[in-house]
C-alpha cells in the first residue's frame, strides 16, 4: 500500500539557497518517500519569508524561507545540512533537541566541531560523511584495501579537483579517502598527512599521505588515489558530474536514519559496506 504524503519522513533543508540546498529541494520535493516541510537560511537573507519555489524562480513548493532553524526542525523528521562548519554545530544542537536525524554533508570540519557533533549524537541519529555518493564510498574501501595490501614502498597520493567557488582544501571527500587509506595501513592520518607543499620542500617522506588541490571552472567533484612505487603505479579515480548522486545519497542517509538508536553514523553504515 503507497504511503499518503502526509505521513512519509518530513525533511528540512539548511542553507537552502547553495547549491547543494537548492539541488536538495528538488530531490526531497520530487521524492516519493519523503516530504519537504521547511527550508532554512541565515538571518538577513533576501530568501527568508519567501516561497522556496519562488526563491529559485520556479514554481510555488509551498514552503517558506525561514531564518528560525529551531522552529523549522520542529516539524521534521530529518535535516539535511550542507552548509558551514559553526552553522552545522548549531543545527546539530536543535536537531538533537528536535529528535530529528541529521545528515551533515558540510566539509572543513575541525576538531572542535567534531566534539560538539559527538555531543549531540548522544541524543539523536547523525550520519555524517565527506561525500554521499555511492560510488565514492565504494572507492574509499578499495582504497583502503588496497592500502592494507601495499607496503611502504607505494607511495599514497590523492589528487581533487572541484570549482573555483570551493572554500576547503583539501575536500573532505579527499580527507575521507586518506583516511581510508591510512586504516588501510594502520596508522594515523593526522600523523601521516603531507598537504603543504610549496617551494624547496625536501624530499618526499616515506609513508606519508600526500594530498593536492585543483580549483577552476564549475568542475563538480574529481578524486584519484594514487599508489606509486619504482615502475608502477595504480590509480583509483571517481569522476562527479552531477550534483544530484550526492542530495540523493543525503536523502538516502536521512531516510535510514529513521528510528535508528542515536549516534553517529556514516554512509558505510547506511550503504551496508
Amino acid at each position: 500500500m503507497t504511503q499518503a504524503k502526509d505521513q512519509l519522513p518530513g525533511i528540512v533543508i539548511t542553507g537552502a539557497s547553495g547549491r547543494m540546498g537548492r539541488m536538495l529541494a528538488q530531490i526531497v520535493a520530487g521524492s516519493d518517500k519523503a516530504r519537504l516541510v521547511g527550508a532554512v537560511e541565515r538571518k538577513g537573507h533576501d530568501w527568508v519569508g519567501q516561497d522556496l519555489g519562488v526563491a529559485q524562480g520556479a514554481a510555488k513548493m509551498g514552503v517558506t524561507v525561514t531564518d528560525d532553524p529551531l522552529e523549522a526542525f520542529a516539524q521534521a523528521q530529518a535535516v539535511i545540512d550542507f552548509t558551514a562548519p559553526d552553522a552545522t554545530v548549531e543545527f546539530a544542537a536543535l536537531a538533537a533537541q528536535a529528535r530529528a536525524v541529521h545528515v551533515i554533508g558540510t566539509t572543513g570540519l575541525e576538531d572542535r566541531h567534531l566534539t560538539a557533533i559527538h555531543a549531540a549524537s548522544r541524543h539523536a541519529v547523525i550520519v555524517r560523511a565527506g561525500n554521499m555518493s555511492l560510488g565514492v564510498n565504494l572507492l574509499a574501501r578499495l582504497t583502503q584495501q588496497v592500502a592494507r595490501a601495499l607496503d611502504e614502498d607505494w607511495d599514497i597520493e590523492i589528487v581533487e579537483a572541484h570549482h573555483r567557488m570551493k572554500v576547503d582544501a583539501p575536500s573532505g571527500t579527499a580527507l575521507m579517502l586518506g583516511d581510508a587509506a591510512a586504516a588501510g595501513r594502520g596508522i594515523v592520518l593526522a600523523d601521516h598527512r603531507d598537504a603543504g607543499r610549496d617551494g624547496i620542500t625536501g624530499a618526499r617522506k616515506r609513508g606519508d599521505i600526500g594530498f593536492a588541490s585543483i580549483r577552476g571552472g564549475d568542475v563538480v567533484g574529481e578524486h584519484d588515489v594514487i599508489f606509486a612505487t619504482a615502475g608502477e603505479r595504480i590509480v583509483l579515480r571517481h569522476l562527479a558530474t552531477d550534483r544530484a548522486i550526492f542530495a540523493r545519497g543525503a536523502l538516502k542517509a536521512a531516510l535510514w536514519g529513521q528510528d535508528r538508536k542515536p549516534g553517529e553514523y556514516d554512509m558505510m553504515d547506511v550503504l551496508g559496506l
